[in-house]
């Protein structure tokens, strides 16, 4: 199992901006900045038959352009074609994400984040969707264009659009800013718009970032980095022995030597990879579990909690109210 769904409602939320989705199909919608009809069409690229992906992209002015994202699946390969001097900015709203890109990086960022990569290193990457859903956009900076066609607000604003990239990618080419409350307001208006409303309001709010980054700079913030390929893929199979058998407990210090990493390695990986600490991971992760079979079977709450890794009921009453805010018997009589 690769994703952990933490919460099905956030899951629907994303499932029903794809209804017109099949499955193992891509959905591309382009809106041009002319009056032109937008375009629709299915990508040809093959993906795994539990997968769903749809993106809808606005062109806001020359050299930019805002895409909103809808994925539902585990893992899957994703190629377009950039100019090398595209930087990507991608704000995750739901969700979590990682890209495994060219020169053995991998970027991993979820709810709130910001993560910044020059298009180049993702044009043919494996992307993995480590809860199993993902809600984000992504504001696309031609940098050949932009030099010289600024929109006006930046331009009275001497933005240095180039500098602006290399302050945030730098050498690494990618990097990630965590969640915060200023972050969080840009963004807390663009995931529901009215249609009629969306070009002119994300036109601002682009320049509204754009400025806002200029502003910050990195160095008030801190900025969490990619990591090689290699270790994210230890990682998730450690994830996969840890949920295979919820009757099973580890260590850090048993995962690390079975798997051959060391255990400040294992616990930092982990987190940017599923975005907890191993042990508020796993004791999500039973939690979750265990609601489910409180839904969906008759078994007694001890038995549950047995399969989910419980010895003591009254242990797995209190971890179960201390994640759903209620006690599991009280949870199981909302759905008889």
């Amino acid at each position: 199992m690769m994703g952990q769904k933490t919460d099905c409602r956030k899951d629907c939320q994303i499932s029903s901006h794809l209804r017109d989705v099949p499955p193992g199909k891509f959905l591309m919608i382009r809106h041009p900045l002319s009056d032109e009809d937008f375009i629709r069409e299915f990508s040809d690229a093959e993906l795994p038959a539990d997968t769903r992906l749809k993106t809808e992209t606005y062109l806001l002015y020359p050299g930019i352009e805002l895409s909103y994202n809808y994925f539902l699946g585990d893992r899957f390969r994703f190629h377009h074609r950039h100019k090398d001097c595209v930087l990507s900015i991608d704000h995750c709203c739901r969700g979590r994400i990682g890209w495994e890109m060219k020169d053995g990086l991998s970027l991993y960022f979820g709810s709130g984040d910001l993560a910044f990569h020059a298009t180049d290193k993702c044009a043919d990457s494996l992307i993995t969707l480590p809860l199993g859903y993902y809600e984000g956009l992504t504001v696309s900076l031609d940098l050949s264009v932009l030099r010289d066609t600024l929109p006006e607000l930046l331009r009275d604003a001497e933005l240095d659009i180039c500098a602006l990239c290399r302050s945030f990618c730098g050498e690494k080419e990618t990097a990630a800013l965590p969640a915060s409350p200023r972050i969080g307001h840009i963004f807390s208006e663009v995931y529901d718009l009215p249609e009629k409303m969306r070009r002119p309001y994300l036109r601002l709010k682009c320049q509204e970032l754009l400025l806002f980054l200029s502003m910050t700079g990195p160095s008030e913030n801190t900025v969490f980095d990619s990591f090689h390929s290699e270790q994210a893929e230890i990682i998730r199979r450690i994830h996969d022995a840890m949920t295979s058998d919820l009757r099973k407990r580890y260590t850090i210090e048993e995962l690390s030597r079975q798997y051959l990493i060391n255990t400040a390695a294992l616990k930092s990986v982990f987190k940017s990879v599923y975005g907890m600490p191993v042990a508020s991971y796993m004791k999500q992760y039973r939690i979750m579990r265990a609601a489910e079979l409180l839904r969906n079977t008759d078994r007694s709450v001890s038995e549950v909690a047995s399969e989910v890794g419980y010895e003591s009921q009254s242990k797995f009453s209190a971890a179960f109210k201390d994640i759903m805010k209620i006690l599991p018997t009280d949870y199981r009589r909302q759905y008889i």
